[in-house]
């Protein structure tokens, strides 16, 4: 479905999330939060992958039973900084993905998004790609890191965030309408910093302890 945004209401996600949202919560706290957090959007994000079904033996009897589709393999690529936090938690449920990486940062002035690394794996083209960041905020770190992996050729796109602005997702969606927005909330705005409100600060300072 054209422009959708998925909103993972998990009670579990919500309530770390708000644990994260608060500001006396320490780094190491932050760090271990987010990581949870990741492996429940992951479960979600995953719930359409294709199973196909192996005949094996139990200790009692043979049976067909449902694997993952060898042909659907994956790759999560992680906007940098913060989008590791997210990959990292990834990971810890899904460890044979592949992984890729995009350096972007936001001019403080434009508030455009300017690259300044990129690898993803070789066979890309014949994985299905999660790409993930903390934070959509004005977008435009989105917009460009999409645009870039799509030239790549992934089987399919995926766009995995922790918190979202109504006008992130309406410039994301402007220019990527194919791509589903998968999110544990929709916050109230931007404040004049390109910061999302009531957010929960700078994902990336606030993982790794930074300002």
């Amino acid at each position: 479905m054209p422009g959708e945004v998925i909103i993972i209401d998990h009670p579990l996600i919500q309530h770390k999330l708000t644990l994260m949202r608060k500001a006396e919560t320490s780094t190491a706290k932050f760090r271990s939060l987010l990581k949870e957090i990741s492996l429940l959007l992951a479960y979600e994000v995953t719930r359409d992958l294709p199973l196909k079904y192996e005949l094996i033996k139990t200790p009692l009897a043979p049976m067909n039973a449902p694997m993952l589709a060898p042909d659907k393999k994956l790759v999560i690529v992680s906007i940098l900084r913060a989008g590791q936090g997210i990959l990292d938690g990834m990971l810890e449920l899904m460890p044979s993905a592949r992984v890729g990486h995009i350096g972007l940062y936001r001019d403080p002035k434009t508030l455009i998004a300017i690259e300044y690394y990129f690898k993803v794996p070789h066979d890309v083209d014949k994985r299905n790609m999660l790409v993930v960041d903390p934070m959509l905020a004005t977008g435009n770190s989105a917009v460009a890191a999409i645009d870039r992996l799509k030239q790549t050729n992934p089987l399919s796109l995926k766009f995995i965030c922790l918190l979202a602005a109504p006008e992130g997702i309406k410039h994301f969606h402007e220019q990527h309408p194919d791509v589903t927005i998968y999110t544990a909330a929709v916050d109230e705005q931007l404040d004049e910093h390109g910061y999302i409100l009531p957010g929960l600060g700078d994902a990336g300072d606030r993982l790794f302890g930074t300002k």
